[in-house]
């Protein structure tokens, strides 16, 4: 807001100003004065993702309104159609102040960050006592065109794992798998061995959804040894559905899906019907991340008490042990210039990403309420059994705003347990051994840019078709050509380009 620098018509002396300014005082108290704490707080509008059943609790948002001293008005969205939602959100003009991006969407709002519509942070960040020690590389990872918009949210480079009911294992004496036909091998055994011992064949081995990335196709496709989106051979780049090992993977969904060992609709199942398939005891198997382990736990045991998971992150396929993985972000808040008009509005939404890092918020947002949710001993976190669940309604959704969950050394760690979520953040830290990068990272493509969305469906309509059995082979690979015809070559050429120029 401009000063207004007009001269006054008459003169106002000391005494006098002091008078008005005490009667305007006593006058107002009964209005203007109980609202003036709540008026001077930060309004901030924030789109975000809701991998729990439920948002945090109203108690957990007032203290964090409390400390940051803002006022948030969070649109939680489920995050089976956060996608939707958030292209609805752009095309429909009405983004709020703050939005969500995932990494594996990002790529699609890069035209929308080239056209201005949402602002450049980089430039402020160094403002900020905590933003300033974000990792430069992560960021850079992220930036546009060498510019950076987005606060990234930390995590491993990859989680990805096999969640499998342990109980069922020991029902019918077997092990944990720990090579592709062994796994094959417990997912049979668990759709037509009874493995609930209800004298019903009313089980599935495997329970998946219509994510041919964060489901479970990725994660097995490398565990048979396809790149991580590209490939780079000689002075070029493969995409990963042209190698044998892509179609190795969709054989062995094919299997699945023609012995009825997998759940029929899986194309159209959301991933809140795969957790349910999972929590209910209809499915055996779940693959994906590994943190989904504590939740499924937490919830299948309210259906059946005796119910026990356990984790295998080591599959041996033909290379070996190999994992694919993501940059060190799983998603990107990005800050809109339609919504946040003023560089100084700006600053107010990073100040209060930047309290989100201090001690006290960073460790409401991760661990809940001390003395509720938790306990701090000997300088450790001690997170009761008894309170999981707890944690699970109350605080668990707030784990999509904190930006670096694993660097961030305001955190309190947590004593070592053997927990469901514990065990899997050892995993996924034992899957640095052997992950899988994409190679294209960093590289650049505008017709990818631009064209990606509507291409990548070209080859997961084809992926989904061949998996069915609608498509054979040559007619997989005529969908390729087609992908190419429409635009792939030319993604192929520019990120060549790219990569030799590196």
């Amino acid at each position: 807001m401009k000063r207004n620098n007009a001269k006054l018509a008459f003169p106002i002396f000391p005494s006098l100003l002091l008078m008005v300014l005490l009667a305007a005082t006593i006058t107002g108290c009964s209005s203007s004065a109980m609202k003036s704490n709540q008026d001077d707080k930060v309004y901030i509008s924030i789109m975000a993702p809701l991998h729990f059943p439920h948002p945090p609790s109203q108690e957990v948002m007032e203290q964090l309104q409390q400390l940051t001293n803002v006022t948030l008005d969070i649109n939680w969205v489920n995050d089976g159609i956060y996608f939707d939602k958030m292209n609805t959100a752009i095309t429909t003009n009405s983004m709020k102040k703050v939005t969500f991006v995932k990494h594996t969407d990002y790529i699609f709002m890069k035209n929308e960050i080239r056209s201005g519509s949402f602002w450049e942070i980089g430039p402020y960040l160094e403002q900020f006592p905590n933003l300033r020690h974000l990792s430069d590389d992560i960021l850079n990872q992220a930036a546009v065109d060498g510019k950076i918009y987005g606060l990234y949210t930390e995590r491993p480079s990859s989680r990805q794992g096999i969640i499998i009911r342990k109980d069922w294992l020991e029902a019918l004496g077997l092990s944990e798998p720990k090579t592709l036909d062994e796994l094959y091998e417990v997912i049979r055994r668990f759709t037509v061995d009874d493995p609930d011992n209800n004298g019903k064949r009313d089980t599935i081995g495997l329970a998946d959804r219509n994510d041919l990335i964060y489901g479970a196709f990725k994660t097995l496709s490398s565990y048979f040894g396809t790149p991580n989106n590209w490939k780079i051979e000689g002075q070029t780049l493969i995409p990963e559905f042209e190698t044998p090992q892509y179609m190795d993977t969709m054989d062995f969904m094919k299997r699945l899906y023609n012995e009825g060992l997998i759940n029929l609709d899986f194309p159209v199942t959301s991933k809140e019907m795969q957790r349910d398939k999972v929590i209910r005891g209809e499915a055996g198997i779940y693959i994906g991340s590994m943190t989904d382990v504590q939740r499924l736990s937490d919830e299948a045991r309210q259906f059946n008490p005796a119910a026990r998971f356990t984790l295998v992150n080591r599959i041996e396929g033909p290379q070996g042990y190999r994992v694919w993985s993501i940059p060190n972000y799983n998603g990107l808040y990005l800050f809109s210039k339609k919504a946040i008009k003023e560089e100084s509005e700006l600053l107010q939404v990073l100040a209060f990403f930047d309290r989100t890092m201090d001690k006290e918020v960073a460790n409401l947002m991760k661990y809940g309420i001390e003395g509720k949710h938790y306990s701090v001993q000997d300088k450790k976190v001690q997170l009761p059994e008894e309170t999981s669940q707890l944690r699970s309604t109350e605080v668990n959704a707030l784990h999509a705003l904190i930006l670096a969950e694993i660097s961030n050394p305001n955190l309190i760690k947590a004593a070592e347990k053997e927990t469901m979520w514990e065990l899997a953040e050892a995993l996924s830290e034992d899957n640095n051994k052997f992950i899988v990068k994409d190679p294209a990272v960093g590289l650049e493509s505008k017709t990818y840019d631009e064209r990606s969305l509507e291409l990548y469906k070209i080859i997961s309509d084809a992926t989904y078709n061949y998996i069915l059995g609608k498509l054979n082979k040559e007619d997989f690979y005529q969908q390729v050509e087609l992908w190419k015809k429409n635009g792939g070559q030319q993604i192929i050429r520019e990120y060549t380009d790219s990569y030799l120029r590196k």
